[in-house]
């Protein structure tokens, strides 16, 4: 007799370990002696399902040579920050790739999955020091799998050291996932801090300059005339432009200028969208009374590498309203019975409060206010006696108090 769908009970499967997908996103930025690194923590895991089953993002840096790999990076590197993410509470729970995505239970502990973490590293001059590897494994290639790290020509490699910066998501069991995308920074000599920053403002704009830094490699120089840009073989020609921040101590934000939603610094905002390559800047975000500080970094780009220098000394102002509104426009007078009209053109002044109206009598040249106080209407009557002749201007006022220069006099006499 046959039996279909007879068979043998085999042995149990071990249990599915789901580990986090690479941390996303991962950048490394130079700024003076420091390398700041910034992450997305992971949101699923490699085999796509929800939510991640990570309990916290380990990121390693690594001195050495590019033929290290991911595993000995990981062994012989130190470890530069821990970061806590939440956890799910069940890791078994998750949604499938494949299913409509549900609200999961994480545990309080820890960023968000999801969020972008932060964090800096300190480059003391041992940073420079080569870690150690073992001597017989030193010039060993890079397996297949390990990513690829762009190099750029700085120069011969004994003369450039380079940090690796890597970071990898831990599962709640301790088991690592895979590793983010490499990243490299030279530790060569950030450029200096630009010098001499200065600061002028008129009524619409404020203006920082600042004197050009210098670099330890060489820049492309501007071309003159009609010559064409010069090419370098065998090495990268670095281009140096500049960053602005605001550092006042308010820790005002960057609202209407261009550099809204950057990401703000600790006690900075960052004021230029991307990087500047001329040796001024404009700020538009006028507000009288208001405390205006700048700091200025030096931002160098050789092969796609960056390094941003330590900030200039803060440049700081505090913006006083002393500039007078325009002189109202085409002064007019009328005279009829017992009055004379005058009639102006209105002031296109955001901060005007009014104008105030003069008078005197020919032919001396002394003119007192007829309105105590600045009136908002672009007409006056003033009733006088007939026959008698009376000079007359308009002075506009702003909320600040500055006065404009008194309108062209004009002269009538009532009926």
């Amino acid at each position: 007799m046959i039996c279909a769908g007879c068979g043998r009970r085999g042995p149990p499967l071990p249990p599915l370990v789901r580990l986090p997908a690479a941390p996303a996103d991962f950048t490394a930025e130079r700024r003076g002696d420091e390398v700041k690194l910034q992450f997305t923590a992971p949101v699923a895991n490699t085999d796509g399902s929800r939510p991640a089953n990570i309990d916290h993002v380990e990121v390693y840096g690594f001195t050495g040579p590019f033929t290290v790999t991911n595993e000995q990076l990981l062994k012989y590197g130190s470890k530069v920050a821990t970061v806590t993410v939440r956890a799910p509470k069940d890791p078994e729970v998750t949604t499938e790739p494949e299913e409509p995505p549900e609200e999961p239970e994480l545990k309080e502990e820890g960023i968000d999955q999801g969020a972008v973490a932060q964090l800096v590293e300190p480059l003391p001059p041992a940073a420079s020091t080569p870690d150690p590897l073992p001597k017989d494994n030193k010039d060993r290639r890079r397996r297949e799998d390990d990513t690829d790290v762009a190099v750029p020509l700085l120069g011969p490699p004994s003369e450039v050291p380079w940090r690796i910066f890597v970071a990898v998501g831990i599962n709640t069991k301790g088991r690592r996932g895979p590793p983010s995308k490499r990243i490299t920074v030279p530790l060569v000599t950030p450029p200096a801090p630009p010098s001499d920053a200065s600061i002028a403002y008129d009524e619409k704009t404020i203006t920082v300059t600042w004197k050009p830094t210098s670099s330890w490699a060489p820049v492309q120089p501007s071309p003159q005339g009609d010559l064409l840009p010069a090419v370098y073989f065998g090495i990268e020609v670095a281009k140096l432009e500049y960053h602005v921040y605001d550092v006042s101590p308010s820790g005002a934000t960057a609202d209407g200028n261009g550099g809204a939603g950057q990401t703000p610094v600790e006690g900075e905002v960052r004021l230029t969208a991307s990087p500047v390559a001329d040796t001024s800047y404009a700020d538009t975000r006028m507000e009288w009374g208001k405390t205006r500080c700048y700091g200025v970094r030096a931002f160098e780009t050789v092969a796609g590498q960056t390094l941003e220098s330590a900030s200039s000394a803060p440049a700081c102002v505090t913006l006083k309203d002393t500039f007078p509104p325009a002189v109202p426009g085409n002064l007019q007078h009328i005279a009829s019975e017992g009055v004379i009209s005058l009639i102006w053109e209105p002031n296109a002044e955001a901060d005007l409060a009014g104008y105030l109206v003069l008078r005197g009598t020919p032919p001396g040249n002394t003119m007192e206010p007829l309105t105590p106080s600045p009136v908002t209407a672009t007409v006056f009557e003033d009733k006088v006696p007939s026959g008698m002749r009376y000079m007359y201007a308009v002075v506009a006022v702003d909320r600040a108090g500055n006065q404009s220069p008194r309108t062209p006099l004009v002269e009538d006499a009532a009926r």
